[in-house]
């Protein structure tokens, strides 16, 4: 794997993968989304209930995303790859746009089901947080100049806000909340019908392939963008 940090390889590499992923993604999003409104509405939630394929699996990957960021900025302090700092700058924003996701589709299926947009619980509270990482992760790396200095500040940054991923996900076990328990990963087997489960599983891949297609495509532009500032430096 690390020979892929070179910035060389990983573009060879990253432009043969990309047609797959992105083919990948086109299948699972629209194999989820017909098979989530062919779903039969709920007994108690009625039709509100397909929200879910499209809040649950945002909350997922909006977590993933930061999980990724914090890996690659350890390996950014501690081996310091040369793909670290932009793997990981890359992947903010789109981390950023699947947690506002999550909140608003989290919003829209917590009006009907709990009388309210929103209530400060644990679980929604510290995802709220999470937000507010990203955003405050791009602001730091958009106001230090020096790229160097940056990439340290961020990372750090990225590792100590980690701490939050699960507070955010042990939340509903630690306090009381209206958000709803583990329902898929239980020992005793999960809690949701396969007519459900199915299109919630393939959506979640799909947002997944999502995710890896767009920070591909970032990562590849940022290498291209410092190219270009390097060869315009180199000509000034």
């Amino acid at each position: 794997m690390i020979e892929f940090a070179n910035p060389s390889r990983f573009m060879a590499l990253s432009a043969r993968i990309l047609p797959w992923l992105a083919t990948g993604t086109a299948i699972t999003l629209f194999a989820g989304l017909i098979l989530g409104l062919l779903a039969p509405p709920d007994y108690q939630q009625s039709d509100t209930v397909k929200i879910m394929f499209l809040h649950v699996p945002a909350a997922w990957t909006a977590m993933m995303v930061y999980g990724v960021i914090a890996v690659c900025s350890l390996i950014s302090i501690v081996n310091r790859h040369p793909l670290a700092d932009v793997a990981a700058r890359a992947a903010a924003p789109l981390g950023a746009g699947f947690t506002a996701l999550g909140l608003l589709t989290g919003s829209l299926w917590g009006r009907p089901m709990w009388g309210t947009w929103w209530v400060w619980d644990g679980r929604l509270t510290s995802f709220l947080l999470l937000f507010f990482l990203y955003v405050g992760y791009m602001a730091l790396g958009a106001t230090i100049e020096d790229e160097g200095r940056a990439a340290r500040a961020c990372a750090v940054l990225a590792l100590v806000g980690a701490i939050n991923l699960p507070v955010i996900e042990f939340s509903v076990d630690w306090w009381a909340t209206l958000h709803q328990g583990e329902s898929i990963f239980r020992k005793e087997g999960p809690a949701i019908s396969l007519v459900y489960l199915v299109p919630l599983f393939l959506s979640a891949l799909g947002y997944t392939l999502l995710f890896a297609t767009l920070w591909l495509v970032r990562v590849r532009t940022e290498i291209l963008e410092r190219r270009v500032r390097r060869e315009v430096s180199a000509r000034m």
